[in-house]
């Protein structure tokens, strides 16, 4: 089965349809008729193409007018072998030419044009002779044609279109597009210029701008050049700017976009430099007139010629940080979008001056001092202001390098020095810590204490740490360094005059050497070479040597019995009335009006010892006496002796008795004693005699008599005493007497059955028994109730 032809409008103009179809096979022709669409059974066209032709065109048509194309294609007998038919309308009718196109810009043309009945829409065909070619598409008049090239010939020409196609082109009209705008750049080289400057513009002969400030006229320029410096502006104020390049033809090419351009900013008028301080660090504050007219944000520079810089929107700015001393040239500036203005005028501001150095101070009289330094400068003027130590404050103004005030003795000044200028004050700068010398003490009192040592004693003074005292005569000088207000020289020479001043010290202001001088003599010498000369027992003479002048000397001797003593301006004198055993420490003392010499170096003097006025003899055996006395003052040692023709006994002792062996018995003794003192010095004493006691008998025996009796018997002495016997038994006592020349007694009535102890001793003249004979123990046996045995049973001693 054969596909049926197919029809397609390619292309439709106001008076020919171009329209395709596909290829129908055994087809030998294609034939077209074009009919009124309002009035399809009459065809006002036909064309007829050959078997290979698929595209053809129909002509003659009327414009905008809707047909009915009806294709049919045909073998060679010319029998319809298959029909298209298809609707379409031509194309309105060909334009008048554009009626008038003028360039809006360098890039785009205005183009206006009638409008054409029927027409849904327009084509405006664009082109050049350098082969630019454009068709733009448009609904209505006037029309921009944008995209072109600046200062370029176009020959525009336009078509209609409705839904059927367009137009034939209208007849041409030429246009040219003007030229390019310049780019415009602009600054500002000062505050009442602007350059503008852009790049040459091809084909131009001559430039315009306009300037315009907000609130005046415009103002337009011609140049012919492409740049232009406008003078003579507002400082500080906004202009907008525009320009436009003219042509050969005395056209006016595309205008330039609108650029704003601020001159530079109004010098500053600096009015005011002074000295501030911000946390605690000075600077200089800057301060200037603000102008209000002037257009935008301005920023103020400030720079100091010492390398200081500070920014600032508002009308005054702090330049940190200043020193003491310094000159600075200081100038304004300031600054917009356009840049700098002309700097200010320069303002020279001197800061705050320097403190002095090198402070001094001199004592210059006594209660004056002159405080010096070195002048600053920048400085106009000084105050100087003294600190006392108490707290009393002085100030002192001058122009000149020093000041002199008041000055007391022994305080601490604290001192410092400002320096002013019309800036202010300096800063405090060097504080000077100034001792005055010490006080010199008064009071002062000079005693004598001993013969080498003076005391010197002074109320204590002001500003003293430590006190020098110094005493000085012909030959020498005694210091003593003390921070009491009591000093004790020692050492010195006795019998001399010292000159004694106390000077003030401390470690800062040194000492004070202007105190006056006292002037004490010491007291004399010691006597020396002291010597003692016994001229008897009860007086001595005492001598020394010195070399005092108008001295006096004392003799004192001291002992246990009181002092004696002697005076004399020479160097001897004797104390008398010494009483025996005494001990006297003796020594001289000299003095004068300026006191007492030390003692002389003593002497021991002793008298002959006392004889002790009691001396008792006791017999303690038959051979040993006890001697005993009493208290002898002075005396040391005792050498006791009793002498007789039978013999002699002797002893020697610290104490006050001894005991003397190989006594005879029954023999008469003289007795004799030496007392020696301490140093050898010694009396002879005599003592009543002394008698031994009689002799204890010897070969005592007892013999047993008739009667219960005993008889004792011994030997017969030479002596004519009487003798006792004794008998003590446990129970019994018995006794017997035997006179003078016997050498027995008997003893009755014994107790026998006893042991007794039996003693046999002389009696002494005046009856009483010497206790020191031996005793013999007897045992008494019974025989019967009889005595019977004596027994011997040995001897005891007495006691």
């Amino acid at each position: 089965m054969l596909t049926a032809i197919q029809v397609s409008v390619f292309s439709a103009t106001s008076k020919t349809v171009i329209l395709r179809w596909t290829r129908f096979s055994g087809a030998s022709s294609y034939k077209i008729t074009a009919a009124p669409k309002s009035s399809p059974s009459n065809p006002i066209a036909f064309a007829m193409f050959g078997p290979n032709t698929v595209l053809g065109s129909i002509a003659s048509l009327s414009p905008n007018i809707i047909y009915t194309f009806t294709v049919e294609a045909l073998d060679n007998s010319q029998v319809i072998l298959s029909t298209a038919v298809i609707d379409s309308s031509t194309a309105p009718e060909v334009m008048d030419p554009i009626q008038n196109v003028k360039p809006k810009d360098s890039t785009t043309l205005m183009a206006s044009f009638n409008l054409e009945t029927g027409a849904t829409s327009y084509i405006i065909r664009i082109q050049n002779t350098n082969g630019f070619y454009r068709e733009v598409t448009v609904s209505s008049s006037p029309v921009e044609i944008k995209s072109l090239t600046s200062y370029t010939e176009y020959m525009l020409s336009i078509f209609s279109v409705n839904s059927g196609g367009q137009s034939q082109p209208s007849l041409t009209v030429t246009a040219k597009t003007v030229l390019p705008p310049p780019q415009l750049s602009a600054s500002s080289p000062s505050n009442d210029s602007i350059t503008v400057s852009w790049a040459p513009v091809a084909h131009a002969v001559q430039y315009s701008l306009s300037l315009y400030k907000f609130g005046s006229n415009t103002t337009y320029i011609k140049n012919n050049t492409s740049n232009l410096t406008i003078s003579g502006l507002d400082a500080g104020s906004l202009y907008v700017i525009m320009g436009f390049a003219w042509d050969l033809e005395g056209r006016k090419g595309e205008g330039s976009l609108y650029i704003n351009q601020t001159t530079r900013p109004p010098t500053p008028s600096c009015a005011n430099v002074s000295m501030v301080t911000s946390n605690g660090v000075a600077g200089l504050s800057v301060s200037w007139e603000l102008d209000h007219r002037v257009y935008g944000s301005i920023l103020y520079h400030v720079m100091s010629d010492q390398n200081l810089t500070c920014n600032s929107t508002s009308s005054s700015c702090t330049l940190l940080a200043v020193g003491c001393g310094e000159v600075h040239t200081i100038e304004v500036t300031a600054s917009n979008d356009a840049g700098p203005s002309l700097p200010s005028s320069p303002v020279v501001f001197i800061t705050f001056p320097c403190p002095p150095e090198s402070l001094a101070l001199e004592e210059s009289t006594e209660g004056n001092c002159t405080l010096m330094w070195d002048t600053e400068p920048h400085g106009d003027s000084y105050t100087a202001f003294i600190t006392r130590g108490d707290g009393a404050e002085e100030s002192c103004n001058t122009t000149s390098n020093n000041c002199t005030y008041h000055c007391t003795c022994g305080y601490t000044y604290l001192m410092s020095v400002f320096t002013f200028n019309q800036a202010g004050s300096s800063p405090q700068g060097q504080v000077l810590n100034y001792t005055t010398s010490p006080c010199c003490p008064e009071g002062v009192s000079v005693s004598s204490v001993s013969t080498d040592t003076l005391e010197i004693k002074w109320t204590a003074s002001r500003g003293a740490e430590l006190y020098e005292t110094r005493a000085a005569d012909s030959s020498e000088v005694i210091l003593c360094n003390d921070t009491a207000p009591v000093c004790a020289l020692s050492d010195l020479s006795c019998d001399s005059p010292y000159s004694v001043v106390v000077t003030p010290c401390n470690d800062i202001s040194g000492c004070n050497r202007a105190c006056k001088a006292h002037t004490k003599n010491t007291a004399p010498c010691m006597p020396m070479n002291l010597m003692l000369n016994p001229k008897n027992s009860t007086c001595v003479t005492v001598s020394w040597t010195a070399n005092n002048s108008l001295a006096s000397y004392t003799v004192t001797a001291s002992g246990d019995d009181g002092t004696r003593t002697c005076d004399t301006n020479g160097n001897s004198c004797d104390i008398t009335d010494l009483p025996c055993g005494s001990t006297y420490e003796v020594s001289v003392i000299a003095s004068s009006h300026f006191g007492w010499s030390l003692p002389s170096y003593s002497d021991s003097l002793e008298t002959e010892p006392c004889c002790p006025v009691n001396l008792t003899v006791d017999q303690v055996t038959q051979a040993i006496t006890n001697v005993s006395w009493s208290h002898a003052k002075g005396a040391h040692s005792f050498i006791t002796s009793l002498t007789s023709t039978r013999g002699h006994a002797r002893c020697h002792t610290l104490d006050s008795h001894c005991l003397m062996g190989c006594i005879t018995c029954g023999t008469n003794y003289t007795v004799t004693m030496e007392a020696r003192s301490h140093s050898g010095r010694r009396s002879n004493c005599t003592y009543e005699g002394f008698s031994s006691s009689a002799c204890c008998p010897s070969g005592v025996r007892l013999s047993r008599m008739s009667n219960n009796s005993v008889r004792v018997l011994w030997r017969k002495a030479a002596s004519s005493h009487s003798y006792i016997t004794e008998m003590v038994g446990s129970s019994n006592n018995y006794s017997c007497t035997a006179s003078p020349g016997e050498s027995s007694c008997d003893v009755g009535n014994i107790q026998c059955g006893e042991v007794y102890n039996v003693v046999v001793a002389p009696l002494t003249p005046e009856g009483s028994t010497v206790l020191f004979c031996p005793q013999r123990m007897y045992s008494v046996l019974c025989s019967g109730s009889n005595v019977g045995t004596v027994i011997y049973r040995g001897k005891r001693s007495v006691g």
